[in-house]
């Protein structure tokens, strides 16, 4: 056993018994978190405008702040672009995610060093609370694929800005960087056919034992494997173990998966959005 997998069994214990003290209490749990909200942006633009200083209970916050679209709030994301500080959260932003609408085309979200935060401890959580749930700590001896968006970012107003998965690419642990596949330059590449070629490149010799991405990407590299080496992604993988996925309803893709791996593997479940990291 490596020293990532006998130090991994300790903090994952050592997480999932803090996590369990607040998840044993939602609505006091639920109650401070709307606290800590509403007190750390009750001095930005949108705090003041809404007065948060004022909300006490749920009640008032359904009476301060009014559901609105994503086209009410492009006032204020102007401001931000600007260079504003304090206007929808305290301070500034340090990247913006920018998303595919259905009913307002691209979108763009301010990301926060807190919700960054929330974005890589949320993804190492989910692993630590597999590791506590099943004992396995096989797949840290090996490589883990990551089929993400590029982390090449552009810049809107004095911002950053990418699709989240390549912001979040930035932020990977160290402890988990030298472990990553693809390659930073591949990673970048734009065209999705090139970038599999290549990815493929890199892996197909490498001890895969983690796969991430949403299931119609992991489809493609498995398929793409497949034609290249007419072998079942476990002769290929043989010490793959754990596959990650999110983004997409697993369902429809679930059967197919497996077929192509040639067996049922352990899968983590993941519900990430520009928001914020929502579930595992």
């Amino acid at each position: 056993m490596g020293l990532k997998a006998f130090l991994s069994k300790p903090l994952a214990a050592w997480v999932v018994r803090k996590q369990n003290v607040w998840a044993k209490s939602p609505i006091n749990t639920q109650q401070k978190v709307f606290k800590k909200l509403l007190n750390s942006a009750q001095n930005t633009l949108f705090g003041l405008a809404h007065h948060f200083k004022d909300i006490q209970t749920y009640e008032d916050f359904k009476t301060c702040v009014p559901i609105r679209d994503y086209e009410a709030l492009l006032p204020y994301i102007e401001k931000i672009k600007g260079g504003e500080k304090d206007v929808l959260w305290k301070g500034k932003p340090i990247y913006f995610a920018k998303t595919s609408g259905t009913t307002a085309g691209n979108k763009y979200i301010p990301i926060t060093k807190e919700s960054i935060s929330n974005h890589i401890l949320s993804a190492r959580n989910a692993l630590l609370n597999y590791i506590d749930e099943t004992r396995n700590t096989s797949f840290l001896a090996g490589k883990m694929i990551f089929l993400s968006g590029s982390p090449q970012l552009g810049w809107l107003g004095r911002r950053p800005i990418g699709r989240l998965s390549g912001i979040v690419n930035h932020h990977v642990p160290a402890y988990l960087r030298s472990k990553q596949l693809p390659s930073y330059p591949t990673n970048c590449i734009e065209d999705w056919e090139k970038k599999l070629e290549q990815i493929i490149h890199e892996t197909i010799a490498a001890k895969m034992t983690l796969i991430s991405g949403m299931p119609p990407w992991i489809q493609m590299y498995f398929d793409k494997l497949q034609e290249r080496t007419h072998q079942r992604i476990k002769n290929i993988f043989p010490h793959l173990s754990l596959l990650v996925h999110g983004g997409v309803n697993f369902a429809p893709y679930r059967k197919k998966l497996f077929e192509s791996i040639g067996q049922e593997i352990d899968t983590i479940e993941t519900y990430p959005a520009s928001e914020g990291f929502l579930a595992f």
